[in-house]
């Protein structure tokens, strides 16, 4: 097996797990016959914090839980493989910041299900791909552009006929992830420096250090 392919397993290896207990949870509601939104997030009330750490395993119907499925093997994939450095500090502080933020700022309801996630991992593949200027990165930020674009009318409320729907959770998932892609943008995958941007470089520095001692004689020349 070469190393990309290996790379590409191991990157799977997290996000499939995640999926795995959000999946399970569903299948022991089934079976079981109960109702584990009591988990979930209620902003401001105390019962309501256990969701900060629960809520995202916690789905409504088994649609919901297919619509957060696939974007999110996807798009945590994406960040495992081309962030593996700092994957796991970006996935936990979005899932922590979401919940976070979700409970001091939304509406008073019920708040659960995976999608705060899946709306930072893809605000910050997108983002952090336009600041670093990689190109494996940028095309990536493309990628999440085409596939995911339509993600951000999911923050806001007019546009859902349903008012079940935690419009709150996805703007506050998109936040974090703008946030951490700013906050990380210096660790990480850069941009690789080609010989012909390090002489660039080094031309800049000369003629600022020129500019330097032009403008210490003419400061220090006595008349």
């Amino acid at each position: 097996m070469n190393t990309e392919k290996r790379k590409l397993i191991h990157s799977l290896v997290f996000p499939a797990f995640f999926l795995f207990l959000m999946w399970l949870v569903k299948i022991i509601e089934i079976i079981f016959n109960v109702d584990l939104v009591f988990l979930g997030i209620f902003p401001l009330k105390a019962e309501g914090l256990a969701g900060i750490i629960f809520s995202p395993f916690i789905h409504g119907s088994f649609s919901h839980l297919i619509s957060n499925s696939f974007p999110l093997l996807i798009l945590g994939t994406c960040l495992f493989y081309f962030y593996k450095k700092i994957s796991y500090k970006v996935f936990f502080l979005i899932y922590i910041l979401t919940g976070i933020w979700v409970w001091f700022g939304a509406r008073g309801a019920w708040h659960i299900g995976a999608s705060g996630i899946v709306y930072g991992l893809a605000s910050f593949l997108f983002v952090s791909g336009m600041i670093r200027k990689n190109p494996h990165l940028m095309a990536i930020t493309f990628f999440v552009a085409f596939f995911y674009g339509s993600l951000i009318w999911g923050i806001f409320p007019d546009f859902f006929p349903f008012k079940n729907i935690s419009w709150e959770g996805h703007l506050m998932g998109l936040i974090s992830g703008v946030v951490l892609a700013i906050f990380y943008r210096k660790e990480g995958p850069q941009r690789k420096l080609y010989s012909w941007d390090i002489e660039d470089e080094n031309e800049d520095n000369d003629e600022d250090e020129d500019e330097d001692e032009d403008a210490y004689w003419k400061t220090n020349t006595t008349q």
